[in-house]
């Protein structure tokens, strides 16, 4: 699982949802390229948001970057994440092959 934080764990995007998912997304995926896989092999997520009325923008960034596959997903609001700043919170699930 991974926040919208960078290289050095600043927060990104403070107060903006929808790019905290984009960059959430881009950490999930730089950690599968560190294993020769990709997003096309993320078979699940978890996404934690703090205000489920952002479902919409969330739901909008995760689409538009599993673009061939549709991961099995579920949301669910929870009453805070490690920093008051952090709006979304993804787990990934994948399924590769690791020489």
């Amino acid at each position: 699982g991974t926040t919208s934080t960078d290289e050095q764990g600043n927060i990104c995007h403070i107060n903006d949802v929808y790019s905290q998912t984009v960059k959430c997304i881009k950490n999930i995926e730089s950690a599968l390229n560190h294993f020769n896989s990709s997003l096309s092999d993320v078979v699940r997520t978890r996404i934690y948001v703090t205000n489920i009325a952002d479902w919409k923008l969330v739901a909008k960034a995760h689409a538009e970057l599993f673009i061939d596959i549709r991961p099995a997903t579920s949301m669910v609001e929870v009453s805070a994440l490690i920093s008051p700043e952090i709006l979304v919170e993804i787990e990934a699930e994948a399924i590769t092959e690791v020489d």
